[in-house]
């Protein structure tokens, strides 16, 4: 593995700048602002912002290429035009309005890592404005570009009944109901985000086959004959004791011959690699009580601890994630 020189360590030390920059145009809207063009007096009228200063950003935009200068007119680029001026029809603004937030809680960090948890807890209904539709919309975005391999690796085939436990907006159900025209699958997730899974449900023409349930993953009672259990994306969130025991309640929601599917980050051994998993670590640190990122050897222990049978491992086109796969015995 690579080691950092000086120099680098030094660029890596200044790097927030960069990143600083483009989340306050993103938080702005400021892209959506220069739209087709415009001079710094101009897009600062539409942004309602100071002109001296929307023009100092406008610059260090245009210097770590997220827009172009031709004389004194600001220009989006190809990409920021296409993904994040809100006009766009691909605009993916929203999902990266869940990048704007974290901010403050990195900016906690140093304090997490000397009390060994997030030191800026809330719940999610206490944290405002828009955090549940950032946050989803971030996830949707995500999880319907990953669906497809997810469900072609899993096999929807003998699913007649899933449970998507903590399954957002949906787009693992939905991709799962596509594939087999038999399967109905509930999704069950705080309040505030159903309507948001609903409207993918909708939109998706899938309101007969796809329900939403609202609940609590972390201490609800599953019910009972379940073919699959989905867990994606959950695990990280929570600690290792926590995991155990949700992995006990989906066991005793499965059918016998029934599985749970895990799909997050899997670190190796070490802990050390993949990059983005040993860093989204960190991001559970300052986000949660007691989550991280996990290996593949304590997600098989919690797996075979909660009773789970046939333990496996499938990667996906993801290299920072992948599948952990059990089933409840037969006998």
């Amino acid at each position: 593995m690579k080691t950092l020189t000086f120099n680098e360590l030094g660029e890596r030390a200044r790097a927030f700048q960069e990143s600083r920059a483009l989340l306050t145009a993103i938080e702005l809207d400021l892209f959506t602002a220069v739209g087709s063009g415009g001079g710094a007096a101009q897009i600062a009228a539409r942004l309602r912002s100071d002109p001296r200063a929307t023009e100092m950003l406008l610059n260090a935009l245009v210097a770590i290429g997220a827009l172009r200068k031709r004389g004194e007119r600001f220009l989006n680029t190809a990409h920021t035009a296409k993904y994040l001026d809100n006009s766009s029809p691909d605009s993916q603004r929203d999902g990266l309005l869940h990048t704007v937030n974290l901010w403050d809680k990195w900016s906690t960090l140093t304090d997490c890592v000397r009390a060994g948890m997030a030191v800026a807890l809330n719940r999610p209904e206490e944290r405002g404005g828009n955090w549940v539709e950032a946050f989803i919309a971030a996830m949707h975005n995500n999880a319907a570009a990953r669906a497809p391999a997810l469900v072609k690796a899993v096999g929807a085939r003998r699913v007649r009944r899933l449970l998507d436990a903590g399954g957002g907006s949906g787009a693992y159900s939905i991709a799962f109901a596509r594939a087999n025209p038999h399967l109905r699958a509930l999704i069950l997730d705080r309040p505030a985000v159903l309507p948001i899974a609903r409207r993918h449900i909708r939109r998706a023409g899938l309101s007969g086959r796809v329900r939403t349930k609202a609940g609590d993953l972390r201490t609800d009672v599953f019910g009972k004959g379940f073919d699959l259990v989905l867990l994606s994306a959950i695990c990280h969130m929570l600690s290792p004791a926590d995991n155990l025991d949700l992995l006990r309640r989906a066991q005793r929601a499965l059918v016998p011959g029934g599985r749970v599917v895990i799909r997050d980050f899997l670190l190796d051994a070490g802990k050390t690699s993949p990059r983005r998993a040993a860093l989204f670590s960190l991001n559970m640190l300052v986000n949660t009580q007691g989550g991280a990122s996990y290996s593949e050897a304590e997600y098989r222990s919690w797996l075979e601890d909660a009773g789970f049978s046939d333990i496996r491992r499938l990667d996906l086109p993801d290299p920072a994630s992948g599948l952990m796969i059990g089933s409840r015995p037969s006998a």
